[in-house]
């Protein structure tokens, strides 16, 4: 599966990404800093410089350990990238309510990164071929083919933009309630919207 390689390939795979340990307490005040900073001011609004300033240190000092910027937002994305690997791999048998029901729990447990995947490194201009936010972009696209089916309808796509769209919304509108309460809402929900429209 090419989405797959793809993110594995930036996210998971790149042994760049997997010297933190216990002790580099360094990196580890840069990844809390740019966690915290991005859920602020979104990705492109945050600079090296400005996580820099936030732990005492210069941008060079930051781009020591994480240059280009995108690498930053690849250690931060990657236990969730680990999952959704996870999920696109396994086989639902053609089980869609099924399928839905694993990304909404997937979106609930990583909400604290999905602006971070959905709306700013998956969204942005610059998102060319073989970077982070291609990678995520061909992912989405998987996503929303499994949920919509081989060859849907126009209405079927449109359904299923607009369940994508408010599960996206919600995770990130709701950080401050527990996970269970946000998670048992959005199937709720997503059933419904997917049960009207087929009534």
């Amino acid at each position: 599966m090419m989405a797959t390689t793809e993110l594995g390939k930036s996210a998971v795979g790149n042994p760049a990404l997997g010297d933190t340990g216990p002790g580099n307490d360094t990196r580890s005040r840069i990844l809390a800093a740019a966690r915290a900073l991005f859920a602020e001011r979104g990705y492109a609004g945050t600079s090296l410089a400005d996580i820099g300033a936030a732990v005492g240190l210069t941008k060079t000092a930051v781009a020591y350990h994480f240059h280009p910027k995108d690498r930053l937002a690849a250690e931060i994305i990657a236990p969730a990238a680990e999952d959704l690997l996870v999920l696109l791999g396994t086989d639902f048998g053609g089980d869609r309510d099924a399928f839905l029901e694993a990304y909404v729990a997937f979106v609930v447990r990583h909400r604290a990164v999905m602006r971070l995947m959905i709306d700013d490194v998956s969204g942005a201009d610059d998102a060319s071929p073989g970077t982070l936010g291609e990678a995520i972009r061909t992912f989405g696209d998987e996503i929303f083919n499994r949920l919509a089916g081989p060859d849907p309808s126009p209405a079927g796509r449109t359904l299923t933009w607009a369940v994508l769209g408010a599960v996206q919304l919600a995770v990130v509108k709701t950080m401050d309630r527990p996970e269970e309460e946000v998670r048992t809402i959005l199937r709720a929900a997503t059933a419904a919207m997917v049960g009207a429209a087929v009534r």
